[in-house]
């Protein structure tokens, strides 16, 4: 049986199982990380509202490679957060959130719960993206701060030095670059060392550009082209997202490699919406 792009072959250690001694191991690997490293393309889900047990089955289920759960605009709280952390882990798909800010006290307690990823909103000059780096990286790399035996390591034992080693390996770091200063600054941003991918937040930079929701405003292509080539010069990735299949198809070609295909309310919301329309195409609704 031939496995979705980016999940973890056999003989690799999976995000939610165990090795074929049938130890599990201390530190997970970060697949996403790994494909984009390589060159290549993943997609996933952005998740706001249907924080349940289901949700990461089913986007498992649909051949998505990570969730990125929100905690900026969702107001959800770190103990729901933990559970889905879980939960992605145990359905073998990668676990990133977006932290409300960044800051240390924010992203240390994500990390432990064993997010895979990290995505600090409004980044805008160097020094936040080195802060960001600095909060997810162990020494020499960063400044984490060391807490083991809990989720982030599997509860185990053994030696420090090992377990920090592989987490820096496997914590993707994910620069938010939503305003006309950030796009200014991408070049810096993104040359940052430990920053592993920029991310266009599209709404925000076009109302710091005066154009709010205006995607075809000349002020925010010209930014939009700006970062783009910002993440080609530095030879970073870039993430987006968008809300079709289509749009994905069209955002790799412009240059983008990862990609959320909408953010769960939209998705569901959209394709019930759809099919209500199908349903009512023929006037025979009851009256």
């Amino acid at each position: 049986m031939s496995l979705p792009p980016g999940r973890p072959k056999e003989g690799d250690v999976p995000l939610g199982g165990t090795t074929r001694s049938g130890e599990a191991p201390a530190m997970r690997l970060n697949p996403v990380r790994e494909r984009l490293r390589a060159g290549g393309n993943v997609f996933g889900v952005m998740a706001f509202e249907f924080f349940t047990p289901g949700l990461a089955p089913v986007l498992a289920a649909s051949s998505a490679e990570f969730v990125l759960l929100d905690m900026e605009h969702s107001g959800v709280a770190m103990d729901t957060i933990k559970v889905q952390i879980a939960y992605a882990h145990g359905a073998g798909i990668v676990p990133m959130v977006r932290v409300p800010a960044c800051a240390y006290h924010l992203i240390a307690p994500v990390l432990d719960a064993g997010a895979l990823g990290i995505m600090a909103p409004m980044i805008e000059t160097r020094e936040q993206a080195e802060t960001l780096v600095a909060a997810c990286r162990y020494r020499p790399e960063g400044r984490r701060g060391l807490g083991f035996s809990v989720s982030h390591d599997r509860y185990t034992g053994g030696a420090a030095r090992p377990k920090m080693q592989a987490a820096n390996e496997a914590i993707l770091t994910i620069a938010l670059i939503e305003s006309a200063r950030g796009v200014e600054n991408a070049e810096a941003i993104l040359a940052t060392p430990g920053i592993d991918l920029g991310w266009l937040g599209h709404y925000d930079l076009s109302d710091s550009l005066g154009c709010a929701e205006d995607f075809n405003n000349p002020r925010y292509l010209a930014a939009e082209q700006r970062l783009l080539a910002a993440g080609a010069a530095t030879n970073t990735p870039l993430g987006w997202l968008v809300l079709t299949g289509e749009a994905a198809r069209l955002a790799l070609r412009r240059g983008f490699r990862c990609v959320c295909i909408g953010h769960e309310v939209a998705v569901l919301r959209n394709a019930l919406a759809q099919e209500f329309a199908n349903a009512r195409k023929d006037g025979s609704a009851a009256p």
